[in-house]
This record gives structure tokens, sequence and C-alpha cells, in this order.
């Protein structure tokens, strides 16, 4: 399993094998944390009791936000995928028991469908949806029709990598004569001109993520709905960046996985209280 920079980071402090006594274990789990939310532990105790008797039997409870009157806004965002991860993600979600009162998109079809599959395989179908051009895909200007093959044969690779890896080196703008010029596309044609993406880096795509982010999706969450969003990798990434405050340099080794929902849970002043363990 691919880990991210920070859990390799910490994972270098803890000697794997090693028998630590409880004040040094403790302290090395404190010095480990660097979420800015406050992470779960997970212990497990060695009691030596036999569970298939009665009188060595141990008992134990748990307090959850909704025990204590607590609520917990739950987001989760789901990057595109295929018919079958799309399907998968909905079983999951459904089989944790989570439920959604308002769901996000949008304008391109992968997400749109993906979501679509998500809410069917969860029964919830009949929920509100909004779309915005807002949580597109990174716009990649001049390049955008071209594969793979052909964009590296076009520029070459070590510049295409440059592009695509960087976090505010933008690609060469679209001409506005060119089809895949997004305002000769009905979706766009009441967008103003300078609105319109011509080639964005992912510091731009967080710029024009974050408006919509403020404007609608956190005021849904602040209301104390659940909320799901579609969308794809870079926008995910900059809401992502956002909410647990990553760095520029940390952010460009985020590599999202299609098909596996990742669930954010928040207090009612959208901070975030646990994450995804990847993160």
């Amino acid at each position: 399993m691919k880990r991210g920079k920070k859990y390799i980071e910490a994972a270098k402090l803890i000697e794997r094998g090693n028998l630590y006594d409880p004040a040094e274990a403790v302290a090395l789990v404190k010095k480990s944390a660097t979420a800015k939310f406050d992470e779960t532990i997970e212990a497990h105790i060695r009691t030596g009791c036999d569970g298939r008797h009665a009188d060595q039997q141990i008992r134990g409870a748990v307090v959850l936000p909704h025990g204590t009157g607590k609520k917990v806004r739950i987001l989760v965002f789901a990057k595109d995928a295929k018919a079958e991860e799309a399907k998968a993600a909905g079983k999951s979600l459904k089989e944790m028991g989570l439920v959604f009162d308002v769901a996000y998109t949008s304008y391109l079809k992968r997400a749109i469908k993906t979501l679509n599959i998500v809410l069917e395989e969860m029964d919830e179908l009949y929920i509100p949806v909004y779309k915005s051009w807002r949580l597109n895909e990174r716009h990649y200007g001049a390049l955008q029709g071209l594969n793979k093959a052909e964009t590296a044969k076009k520029y070459g690779d070590e510049q295409v990598h440059i592009w695509r890896r960087s976090f505010d080196v933008a690609p060469p703008s679209i001409d506005k004569n060119s089809e895949y010029y997004p305002k000769s596309d009905r979706r766009y044609s009441d967008l103003a001109d300078s609105d319109i993406p011509l080639g964005e880096s992912l510091k731009d795509t967080i710029a024009r993520v974050l408006p919509y982010w403020h404007s609608d999706i956190s005021k849904s969450l602040q209301e104390g709905k659940n909320v799901i969003v579609a969308a794809h990798g870079n926008s995910l990434r900059a809401l992502i960046k956002y909410l647990l405050n990553i760095s520029n340099e940390d952010i460009l080794n985020l590599n999202l996985t299609t098909g596996k929902p990742l669930i954010f849970e928040m207090d009612k002043d959208l901070k975030v209280l646990k994450a995804p363990e990847s993160f």
C-alpha cells in the first residue's frame, strides 16, 4: 500500500517489534501525531482471560458522538470511477450505515455517472444533487484533447511532467478558436469570460474550487447535513488541501484512488474531527 509522506516520517519514529512502556508509547503517539484534527488511537490489550467463561468476560463501553449529544457532520469525497468501482463504493457506504442529505458534483459526465451509481446503490437517488463547473477537473489548456503519447511527442516528456506535477506552473492556454474552448460548450455559455479556464495549474484549480466550498458545500454542512461530493482528482485535492491545511509541496504527492470513498467527520464549526488514515 502506498503511504503518504507524513505517514512514512511518523513510522520512522517507531521500531517494529520493540516493547515500549506505557509512558514512552504515549509520548511516541503524541510525537508522531501531525494531523490538524483530533486523531484516533486504536489499542489492543492482551488480558489472558478466556471469554468462554462468564466470570472472565470483559465488557466495555465507548461513548460515540451521538451518545454525547454532539452533532457530527459527515463529508464524503468520491473520485470519478468506473461503474464497478462506483457500485462497490456505494455498497461500502451503505454497509457503514451512512446516509446523505445532499450531493454535489461537477458538469463532467464521469463524475455525474459515478454519483448516480453510488446513490443508486445506497437507495438515495432522491436526495438533491447540485452541479457546478467549479468542481470540474483541472483544465489542461492547449493539452485538452491530446492523449499522453500525443502530448509528449508535441512538447517533450520533461515539459509535460513539469506541467502535470508542479503546483503553480500552468500549461499553455487553449486557443479560443479550439473546439475544446469551454465557452463554445453550452454548459458554460452563461459564464463570464473572466471565469472561463484557459489552462490551469493546481494552484489555479484551488482558486476556482474554493469559492464553491464557501458559498454552497460548507453551508450545507453547517446546517447539519451529511454531504457527498463526487468530483475529480485535482478538484478533490483542492478541497482536501484546504480542509487539512496540507502544504503546497505535500499536496503534489497526494494520489486519490478511484472507487474508494474518503470520509471526513466534522463538528459544527467544520473542524475536521476525523479524516481518512492515508492523510
